[in-house]
């Protein structure tokens, strides 16, 4: 199994299910994490990642962590201080259309969004409410872009676009898609050599679906045109997913190991789980289960049956522990405090 791992985590992309994929499996195998100094939860984002953000890297004696999964800004050489030569690059990518719905409620505060009333009204006229010059302007432009380190004002020509697609290509080896999350975990267990336990999950950070919407055919196509960068980028790595798909693991084996994932995936939420599912932040009984609530968005989150046995509860547990919560405890765990 490859323990050598940099998982740029995209903005509002499924990226939190996979950070607790990455979480529990280099808890299990005892991995060290790159953690943001001082146990936050951003690698001094939105700022381009430097080295010097990570806990415990000093330049006189540099020190490689195994996996690297917080919120940064791309940048590849300081990436590679801190991490080892052989480590696997991934990312996961969301249809910006979805992606920018998302941003909307969840970053609702930020400068270009606090003004308007509804997404649409952004859309008629977003020079209106964005300022190019904002520190938080990326939230409410081709996200991902500036995620992957890139100008999201840039110049969208077919020749700069094409350059932004190598630069990505050369530094990642694969890019999973969210809305295909079982495929991908599928091909990600597949690249990493992982064994299919390693990559099942549940939902987590999600927003309670009262608060999505729907948008008209004319805001899709001007948040397309608005997000064009975005949407290249996307488009391109789909098409790329399904290629690598059938070169990795063919489409009939990957029906069946698609099926078995959820099969384990519904078995654990029977084993572990009060009720059918994820629920609202009101009705979470275990206030350390509780997930950060942001912005407009409820985010859901899980109960756990009672008296399970001490090692199936801390199965579950770890399934449905929030990402601040889980990156807390680990950090303590990678970096003790002191003894009094």
């Amino acid at each position: 199994p490859k323990t050598d791992i940099v998982f740029l985590k995209v903005h509002k992309s499924a990226s939190s299910t996979v950070m607790n994929i990455l979480f529990r499996f280099g808890e299990t195998h005892n991995l060290t994490f790159a953690f943001p100094r001082g146990g936050g939860f951003q690698l001094s984002y939105p700022y381009h990642f430097l080295a010097r953000f990570v806990q415990g890297f000093s330049p006189r004696s540099p020190r490689r962590f195994n996996i690297l999964c917080h919120h940064m800004r791309f940048l590849q050489p300081e990436v590679q201080k801190v991490v080892p030569s052989s480590a696997v690059y991934f990312s996961i990518l969301r249809n910006p259309v979805q992606l920018m719905e998302s941003s909307f409620v969840y970053y609702k505060g930020t400068s270009a969004f606090s003004q308007v009333r509804s997404l649409e009204e952004f859309l008629s006229q977003p020079y209106r409410y964005y300022n190019p010059a904002s520190g938080d302007r990326h939230y409410a432009r081709n996200l991902i872009t500036f995620d992957f380190g890139f100008n999201p004002d840039g110049d969208a020509s077919p020749e700069r676009v094409q350059l932004m697609l190598k630069a990505i290509e050369a530094s990642f080896d694969f890019v999973l898609i969210s809305e295909y999350f079982d495929e991908s975990m599928v091909l990600l267990k597949e690249l990493l050599c992982w064994d299919l336990d390693s990559v099942v999950s549940f939902p987590l950070n999600t927003r309670d679906s009262s608060t999505r919407s729907t948008l008209p055919d004319w805001a899709v196509e001007k948040l397309k045109a608005w997000n064009r960068l975005d949407w290249e980028i996307y488009a391109h790595f789909n098409r790329t997913f399904w290629e690598r798909i059938d070169r990795a693991v063919g489409r009939e084996r990957l029906r069946r190991e698609v099926a078995a994932l959820r099969a384990r995936q519904a078995e654990l939420a029977r084993t572990c789980l009060q009720g059918p599912g994820s629920v609202g932040p009101k009705d979470i009984k275990d206030s350390s289960l509780q997930p950060l609530q942001y912005g407009g968005a409820r985010i859901l989150g899980y109960n756990l049956k009672q008296g399970l046995d001490q090692e199936l509860e801390r199965t579950c547990r770890r399934l449905v522990t929030p990402e601040l919560q889980y990156s807390s405890l680990l950090y303590k765990k990678q970096f003790p405090p002191p003894a009094p």
